[in-house]
């Protein structure tokens, strides 16, 4: 009896243990979480951000540089700031515009939210800017937004550059996901960063991502949108992407290690396009780390010879 009696008490100070480890655990992530978040948004005041208001609302956006312009169209868990950082680089050769799309950092989401609407938003955005036409640089779900733009808008489209982007499909689909995304539960900041240690098995990204994502509560609304519109939108309305109807040239980058974007599909899918330069790397994943160099100097050639 007195060892079952022991046995028992063990039993509950191990677990007694546990859960006061866990609690003291979710403590100190709670308190590096609020830092984060924090600095997160000192960070995103040095962007020195505008806004305008459109008859789609309002939407904010990063306006530097000068030359031949690029409209960069962020991903998922992005807006201006994902959007510039993707251009950075050619910030001193070209006038950057990264505007956060719909639900992202600043900007309103009114209608349905489909990639077409997020396009004519971007229209009215170059009006009011003077700019007549752009280079449309888009990355991962921004693929599909960057796409319509090409295909509604080619009289504004000088070119087409694709990076580790959502491609489309090179047949109708039969059946797809009616939610394609991180699941509205998640996207907010303590939970986020609480498994920002499994993106790397997951989706192949540093955990360190997470800080470029922060503050995940103010771009919620544009990852449920994404999830829920923008990704399913080549699969549902397959027939309106005329993919080979785009006479603009394209410029496509995948690495062949993405977790997220599949590259066999875009493969495939680069046969679609009618003027199209594909240019793969072995490594690199999603956000094809250790090449920039690489891309900046493939984009500037792109630029130039158009």
């Amino acid at each position: 009896m007195r060892r079952k009696v022991w046995f028992k008490r063990m039993w509950i100070y191990i677990v007694g243990g546990v859960l006061l480890l866990l609690a003291a655990y979710l403590i100190v992530q709670g308190i590096r979480c609020s830092i984060a978040v924090k600095e997160s948004k000192e960070r995103l005041a040095a962007y020195g951000a505008e806004t305008v208001q459109l008859s789609y609302g309002n939407m904010s956006y990063v306006d530097t540089g000068e030359g031949e312009t690029i409209l960069s169209v962020h991903g998922i868990f992005g807006g201006y700031d994902q959007a510039y950082d993707t251009c950075k680089d050619f910030s001193s050769d070209y006038r950057i515009i990264a505007p956060s799309r719909f639900g992202y950092l600043g900007s309103d989401i009114l209608g349905d939210g489909t990639p077409a609407e997020q396009a004519t938003a971007y229209v009215e955005l170059l009006d009011k800017l003077g700019i007549d036409k752009v280079y449309l640089l888009a990355t991962s779900a921004g693929g599909s937004v960057a796409i319509r733009f090409a295909l509604d808008y080619p009289e504004r489209t000088k070119g087409l550059i694709l990076y580790c982007s959502a491609m489309p499909f090179t047949e109708k689909p039969e059946k797809y996901s009616e939610y394609a995304g991180p699941p509205a539960f998640l996207c907010n900041d303590f939970t986020m960063f609480l498994i920002s240690p499994l993106f790397d098995p997951i989706m192949g990204m540093e955990p360190s991502t997470i800080y470029s994502m922060l503050p995940v509560d103010d771009r919620k609304n544009g990852v449920v949108l994404d999830a829920s519109v923008t990704n399913l939108d080549m699969a549902r309305n397959y027939d309106d992407y005329r993919i080979e109807e785009l006479q603009m040239p394209t410029l496509v980058f995948h690495a062949k290690d993405d977790k997220l974007a599949s590259y066999t599909d875009t493969e495939k899918a680069v046969k679609r396009f009618p003027n199209c330069t594909f240019i793969p790397f072995e490594s690199g994943g999603h956000l094809i780390v250790g090449h920039g160099e690489e891309i900046k100097e493939a984009v500037s050639k792109f630029i130039g010879e158009q």
